[in-house]
């Protein structure tokens, strides 16, 4: 992986842009209570950045701060060149901004389809009445945004499912539907909270298939939480280490695999 002033090339020859966020020295405290300290680091354009750690690393709550959900006591988000300030989950949304859930958090009453077109809200532009009633425009924005929410099912495979109440679905499909549902916000940036958790490997090798389309099609830049260190060095272009919510390490997999911080604290080898 060579650096460049505007992005890198990774080892597999791809073109990873320029930084697209930035957090500045976050810092979130609850109460007593030090998640995160003083970490620093970026995301470029069309890269998989990977956070990992140990249980309690402070993994997730860095990723509600790039998601917005958490304010840093410290620090600062940086996002395309401008300082972001506290924002609703809606406008966040609407930077671009679109995540999935380590508890999966779908309408299970819901069909598979209805729930992926939750994920254009955002993106819609006719009144609440006029959708309600759907006629004039709403009529025709709705037929334009289902077009694309049936791209997304075909993209990933779950045609035979598209009518089928969420809740009757497997763990599996669930989560494939949950990442459809984001990716129909059409997102600058994809956050994925333990995509393979409780998955088996048939499932895990669907969804690191589904991840990295996502990112070579789309161009779509992906945050991921994963535990399954497998899949952290076969998916990531750049991996943050995290430690009692402190930084210890921080680039391309093979040089974080072979970090002795990261070694000691993560993978549990100690000092010769």
């Amino acid at each position: 992986m060579n650096d460049m002033s505007d992005g890198y090339i990774t080892a597999d020859g791809r073109q990873i842009g320029g930084v697209l966020m930035e957090l500045k020295n976050i810092t979130l405290k609850f109460g007593g209570v030090t998640a995160i300290s003083d970490i620093s680091f970026d995301i470029r354009q069309g890269e998989i950045r990977a956070i990992i750690g140990p249980n309690g690393a402070g993994k997730s709550s860095m990723l509600n701060v790039i998601s917005g959900f958490y304010i840093p006591t410290e620090g600062e988000v940086w996002f395309k060149g401008y300082k972001r300030g506290p924002m609703r989950p809606y406008q966040v949304a609407q930077l671009g901004i679109a995540r999935t859930f380590q508890n999966i958090a779908l309408f299970d009453g819901m069909s598979v389809l209805d729930n992926i077109m939750t994920g254009r809200l955002t993106l819609m532009k006719s009144g609440l009445l006029s959708q309600a009633m759907w006629w004039g425009s709403a009529s025709k924005e709705e037929d334009e945004h289902r077009e694309k929410v049936e791209k997304i099912i075909d993209f990933l495979e779950i045609q035979p499912i598209r009518k089928t109440p969420v809740g009757r679905l497997p763990y599996g499909l669930k989560k494939r539907v949950e990442l459809a549902r984001a990716l129909a916000a059409e997102p600058k940036i994809l956050l994925l909270d333990e995509p393979m958790a409780g998955m088996n490997v048939e499932e895990k090798e669907d969804m690191c298939r589904f991840i990295l389309d996502v990112n070579d099609e789309f161009g779509t830049t992906i945050v991921l939480i994963e535990h399954d260190m497998g899949v952290v060095m076969d998916l990531s272009d750049r991996v943050v280490v995290m430690d009692y919510g402190r930084k210890i390490g921080d680039g391309p997999p093979d040089e974080v695999r072979n970090n002795q911080d990261v070694i000691d604290a993560y993978l549990g080898v100690a000092h010769d």
